[in-house]
């Protein structure tokens, strides 16, 4: 069976997730499902809850952030199928795109009075963002922008280019161009990076996005286990190809999505060594799966525009056994207590470098060979905010990594233990992936975490 711990630092476990899952409970109130499927909403009842969650966003989140990071404007604009980043999180769900030039103006006109959200296009954006423009009366788009600016004064318009990350990266060189050109002299003067602001929006997680993302979490797990069961997996006739094709047909008879396509991989007991490239870029497709091997999967869904990243292990009984062996177990245990470590030296104001750096040294001195590349998840599977190393980079990362960690933010708690096991005469990686939220509390597992490996039964070809 698969286990996914809560534990006490689980979302499950904290008072302060009730009030969510009552909220999350009345935004299910309207579906009915199959007692034996995941619970997913229909496309209609996703687009009323994806609205709800934007509305609620733009009314209780942006202003702290606009704030907090010292802009009174910020200004996102895009072309069809040429989107920012940013703006695909602040549209209608009913918009699959932008519609032919976009602009989306917020506008802080101080403490005490709420965030002005126009659009400067030629409909309403959803029920926030209201028409600002009348082509009749100005034609030019540009120029009733320029309006727009110079009607409210703002000190600093922010727009979103940066250098060094690809979400905060969204304007397009033209719109740019044109943008600064149809400005009075000041106003251009005035129009800095977004960069930091582009960060917030896109890392920080609301309470309804937090009344939901356990359940979205639920899902991906029920849908690991799944494909890691008899039902799937026959010993000595199914690949690592078939249970991975199995994954990306089964996200789509729920109706759902993925932001990457998954992977299955082997370690066993032969002379083959664990290599990284290997298990994240070349891993061999037709993999015959057999009894005694340790299977390694790399999930993840999109639902309600919110992303999972899960990787997991699930060994393959040989005939005479009922569990994995006690060295499998070993070391599934250490990448536990490496899990425990990263998540206790998570805390706000830390550069995700500070956190690296504090872990690792921790988990070699405990006797752990560490390998730790955590990311941000949320509305990207490899969101913006705190970089914690990548697998190739574990002395840290510049600029994404010299990021501050914040509050409110979901991560991926992806890292791997090695352990050398002597009856394989070989080292092996085991490779863990969760998401966790992190609040003033502390940091906490959405959904549990693994423990013990999924079981399969490689004689009777059942799961356990």
């Amino acid at each position: 069976m698969s286990i996914i711990t809560p534990s006490k630092n689980s979302l499950e476990f904290k008072s302060s997730m009730k009030i969510y899952t009552i909220i999350f409970s009345l935004l299910l109130s309207t579906t009915a499902f199959a007692a034996d499927q995941p619970r997913v909403l229909s496309m209609h009842e996703r687009a009323e809850t994806i609205d709800r969650l934007l509305e609620d966003k733009l009314k209780t989140t942006l202003p702290e952030l606009m704030r907090r990071e010292g802009f009174d404007m910020w200004i996102v604009m895009s072309r069809e199928y040429n989107e920012d980043p940013v703006i695909k999180t602040m549209l209608p769900a009913t918009w699959l795109a932008a519609r032919r030039r976009t602009i989306l103006v917020m506008f802080d006109p101080g403490a005490g009075q709420e965030i002005e959200t126009l659009a400067v296009a030629r409909y309403d954006v959803g029920t926030v963002f209201k028409r600002a423009w009348e082509p009749e009366q100005q034609p030019d788009q540009w120029k009733r922008l320029a309006e727009t600016i110079v009607e409210r004064d703002p000190q600093k318009i922010g727009v979103n280019f940066s250098a060094h990350w690809g979400l905060a990266d969204g304007v397009s060189a033209t719109d740019f161009r044109e943008f600064k050109e149809s400005l009075p002299g000041k106003y251009q003067q005035r129009v800095v990076s977004a960069e930091k602001l582009s960060i917030a929006w896109l890392e920080t997680r609301t309470s309804l996005e937090m009344a939901l993302y356990p359940e979205i979490c639920r899902i991906a797990h029920d849908i690991i286990a799944e494909g890691f069961s008899a039902a799937v997996i026959e010993a000595g006739v199914t690949t690592t190809a078939d249970v991975v094709w199995w994954y990306r047909e089964r996200i789509r008879e729920l109706k759902l999505t993925t932001w990457f396509h998954p992977s299955v991989a082997v370690q066993r007991q032969d002379p083959e060594s664990f290599d990284h490239m290997r298990s994240f870029a070349s891993r061999p497709e037709e993999n015959v799966i057999q009894p005694g091997d340790l299977l390694h999967v790399d999930f993840g869904i999109t639902y309600l525009r919110l992303n999972t990243d899960t990787q997991q292990h699930a060994y393959v009984l040989k005939p005479d056994e009922t569990r994995a062996p006690q060295y499998l177990e070993a070391a599934l245990q250490k990448a536990n207590r490496l899990q425990d470590i990263l998540m206790a030296n998570f805390k706000a104001g830390k550069t995700g470098n500070e956190v690296l750096k504090e872990s690792r040294e921790q988990a070699i001195a405990e006797g752990i060979k560490p390998s730790i590349y955590s990311h941000p998840i949320g509305y990207h599977g490899h969101g913006a905010g705190a970089a914690i190393g990548r697998w190739d980079a574990q002395e840290g990362l510049p600029f994404t990594g010299d990021y501050p960690m914040y509050l409110d933010t979901a991560y991926s708690i992806e890292l791997n233990a090695a352990t050398f096991i002597e009856e394989w005469d070989k080292e092996i990686r085991i490779m863990l992936e969760e998401d966790a939220y992190f609040d003033e509390t502390g940091v906490h597992y959405i959904d549990g975490r693994q423990t013990e490996f999924i079981l399969i039964d490689g004689q009777k070809g059942e799961s356990l």
